[in-house]
C-alpha cells in the first residue's frame, strides 16, 4: 500500500507527514532481528529525564518467539486482534514509575515513554513499515503473560510491520485504511501565550 501524506498547514518532513496507523498487515513479511534491533535503538535514544530513560518494552517477535508474539496478541481485544494477527512484532509498552537514581515517583514516565515509543515509530516508517499504537488490550491478561509488575503501567501496544494488500481486512476497516488523514485545526489544540487563545487568531 502507498504512503498517505498528511495535508499540513507548513511543509514538515515526510517522515512525519507520511506516519500513519495503517492494519493491513503483510504476514508473511517477518522481520529480522537487525531490523527489530534498529526500532529499539530509535527508542533508546530518545530524551527522557534525569536521562533515566523509564520505557520498558517487551518485543513480542513472531520470528524469533512465536509463543511470546501469541501471548501478546491474545492480550488485545477482539477487534484489535482481528486485524493486529498479520503483524510480525508486537511491542508491549510500559512506564517504570520510580526514578531509578533515587526511588522517587517520576511524573514524566509516561511523558518520556511516549517520546520513546514515537521515537520506534518514526523509525519504522524511515525503514519502509508501518506501525499502530493501541489501547485496547486487556491490562491484566498482559501483565500476567508477561510477567510485568502491578506497580508498571502498560501504556500501549504497537504493532509494527510491513503493510500488504488491503483484502486481509474487512469492509469497514477496508474504508478505514483509505479514508483521508484529519487532524483538528492548529487553533483547536495550540495556544498562542496564554491559554485558549488560539494560535493564527
Amino acid at each position: 500500500m502507498s504512503l498517505k501524506h498528511a495535508n499540513t498547514a507548513a511543509p514538515i518532513h515526510d517522515l512525519l507527514a507520511t506516519r500513519w496507523s495503517g492494519r493491513a498487515f503483510d504476514a508473511a513479511r517477518l522481520l529480522t532481528r537487525e531490523q527489530v534491533t534498529a526500532l529499539l535503538e530509535a527508542a533508546r535514544w530518545s530524551p527522557s529525564c534525569y536521562g533515566d530513560q523509564p520505557w520498558r518494552f517487551v518485543v513480542a517477535d513472531k520470528a524469533a518467539d512465536a509463543a511470546g508474539w501469541q501471548r501478546a496478541l491474545d492480550g488485545l481485544v477482539p477487534f484489535n486482534a482481528g486485524w493486529a494477527c498479520n503483524a510480525p512484532l508486537l511491542v508491549v509498552v510500559c512506564a517504570e514509575p520510580k526514578f531509578g537514581h533515587n526511588g522517587a515517583d517520576n511524573r514524566w514516565a509516561t511523558y518520556d515513554t511516549g517520546a520513546a515509543a514515537l521515537a520506534l515509530c518514526l523509525q519504522a516508517n524511515a525503514m519502509g513499515m508501518s506501525t499502530h499504537q493501541m489501547g485496547g488490550f486487556d491490562d491484566g491478561k498482559t501483565r500476567a503473560a508477561f510477567g510485568i509488575p502491578a506497580e508498571v503501567p502498560i501504556m500501549a501496544i504497537i504493532a509494527v510491520g510491513y503493510l500488504g494488500s488491503d483484502a486481509v481486512l474487512d469492509d469497514e476497516l477496508r474504508q478505514r485504511e483509505h479514508a483521508a488523514r484529519a487532524r483538528k485545526g492548529l487553533g483547536e489544540t495550540f495556544y498562542a501565550g496564554q491559554w485558549g487563545k488560539a494560535w493564527g487568531e
